[in-house]
């Protein structure tokens, strides 16, 4: 691994799984479309900062502005001025298929036979890619290439080639109606042409989509949060399984699947934000039920209960709420420490997680400590704050986490960590607390989490944590570049996935395919990007 994969591993907080995207949608003739979707990525931009973009008609033309970096980085004062319309699509992007560069930006546009443009936003994982890669080179009858252009390597990008090669004949509705039945995996989709709006969520609802309303107009969004930031109010979900089209002639809904709901369980753990609403549940709410109940589950004497923040500090509040400890807060984040691409000096990597978060010496010393955060992922970021907490005077430092231990890569939209690399997979709860350096290591129960979501256990994946995957995977030779191995030769589990010959003991080489579309599942590339 290089150096500034060190890097990546100690000071970017790699305890969090990084969520794949987020999307935004309007549909106003008469507001300002592109800073009203500015201002709703602003609000998704914690689900997505690799990339960010803008699609916007004016019903005779799109026009697509999109770069690397946050949403305040790519867009100003003058860009947003010049893209004009009724109609736009908006996108941040955190990557889990395809690789950090400006094709693989989104939304992705094509252009139809027929001269329309066509821009599309993705949100989730699909786990048939390859076989949408087979159907786009058999569209263009070559099999690396797309009429000669640089091309995307996303899923995302295959269903816009798609959506476009067969609008032209039956139009976007129609050529959406039948594509989406195909698709397998996770997908919440904002995509449109000139002159309408489509929103689309798969038949599981793994990840969230919203539909809001304005006073002069309607949005899509994948939290509420962001509805509520442009002054729009909340209407409804989209349906799992549900095509809206807005336009002119108004709201149209129809069913393209028949629902069964497994909403992702992670996203009222660590990848909403904690204003934000799913399934009527609020998020804040959950979090800090999840922490009162993690106090009855695993109870522990102490002095202090302190967050890892942001992400740990509902459940904390929680949790001193149900065992009455007080709660404090021990560390100090700063705000402005981001993805890093400057080369460290070794001094400087020895910082570490410093560089994000700091002890307050004057609270921490002395103290028995409950520390308490989302989820444990690789344990780097757990191991350090440990050590860090040690060295500012705690006398004892138990750690409460507020999600089940993390076993399973996820397929459906979350970059994580490949299965090798996930320590809960290969440790039991002694042994990752060993690994930390923590005196005392708990987790909250699977049934304790799903108890504070409110919602039933038939509606939620956990697949992450149980390994019970929702959404049938491909055979092995397409389940991507690492996964495999990890899936059938970890030590102590039994794969629940359905992998023809698995079962069988060591299942020899792995073929991978080369194609970067096909070979980059879930968070195969987790490890190869900066």
């Amino acid at each position: 691994m290089s150096s500034h994969e060190d890097l990546v591993d100690e000071i970017e907080d790699d305890s969090g799984p990084h969520e794949e995207c987020g999307v935004f949608g309007v549909w106003a003739p008469g507001e300002d479309v592109a800073k009203l979707t500015y201002y709703g990525l602003y609000a998704l931009q914690h689900r997505g900062q690799e990339a960010a973009g803008i699609a916007v008609s004016d019903g005779r033309r799109t026009v697509v502005f999109k770069d690397l970096g946050l949403v305040s980085q790519v867009f100003d004062e003058q860009v947003l001025s010049s893209l004009r319309g009724h109609l736009a699509i908006g996108h941040v992007r955190y990557s889990t298929t395809g690789s950090t560069t400006w094709e693989n930006a989104q939304p992705t546009f094509r252009t139809t036979a027929t001269g329309s443009g066509l821009v599309l936003g993705h949100n989730g994982n699909l786990v048939n890619t390859a076989e949408l890669r087979e159907e786009v080179s058999a569209l263009s009858g070559r099999q690396d290439t797309r009429r000669g252009e640089v091309q995307a390597s996303t899923d995302s990008d295959l269903v816009c080639e798609l959506l476009a090669a067969t609008a032209a004949d039956i139009g976007v509705e129609e050529a959406a109606m039948r594509l989406l039945p195909r698709l397998r995996g996770a997908f919440s989709l904002a995509f449109a042409d000139e002159q309408t709006l489509y929103a689309a969520r798969d038949r599981h609802g793994v990840r969230p989509l919203v539909l809001g309303r304005l006073e002069r107009g309607w949005v899509v969004a994948s939290e509420t949060a962001a509805l509520d930031i442009v002054g729009a109010s909340m209407v409804r979900e989209v349906e799992p399984g549900e095509l809206l089209a807005i336009d002119a002639d108004g709201i149209r809904s129809s069913r393209f699947a028949a629902p069964e709901p497994k909403g992702c369980a992670f996203e009222y753990v660590y990848l909403a934000r904690p204003d934000t609403s799913i399934s009527g549940r609020s998020v804040h709410a959950t979090r800090v039920e999840i922490g009162r109940r993690l106090s009855q589950e695993a109870p522990i004497e102490a002095d202090l209960v302190i967050p890892t923040p942001e992400s740990g500090t509902p459940a904390a509040i929680g949790y001193a709420q149900g065992s009455g400890i007080p709660y404090g807060q021990g560390l100090v984040k700063n705000a402005y420490v981001g993805r890093t691409f400057i080369q460290p000096s070794q001094t400087i990597r020895q910082l570490g997680i410093r560089l994000k978060l700091n002890p307050l010496r004057d609270v921490i010393r002395g103290k028995r400590l409950i520390v308490v955060d989302d989820s444990i992922v690789r344990g780097n970021t757990q191991r350090a704050l440990v050590r860090m907490l040690r060295e500012a005077g705690a006398l004892e430092v138990h750690v409460r986490i507020a999600s089940p231990p993390v076993r399973w890569p996820c397929f459906y939209g979350i970059d994580f960590a490949t299965r090798a690399e996930l320590v809960a997979s290969g440790l039991d709860v002694e042994g990752v607390r060993r690994s930390i350096g923590a005196d005392t290591l708990s987790y909250i129960s699977l049934d304790g989490l799903i108890a504070a979501s409110e919602q039933p256990r038939t509606r939620l994946c956990t697949a992450c944590f149980d390994g019970d995957y929702p959404i049938p995977l491909p055979e092995e030779a397409r389940l991507g570049k690492h996964l495999l191995e990890d899936l059938v030769r970890a030590p102590g589990h039994t794969p629940s996935v359905d992998v023809s010959g698995a079962a069988s003991g060591d299942p020899g080489p792995v073929s991978v395919p080369s194609d970067p579309v096909a070979a980059s599942w879930g968070a195969a590339g987790a490890l190869d990007r900066p």
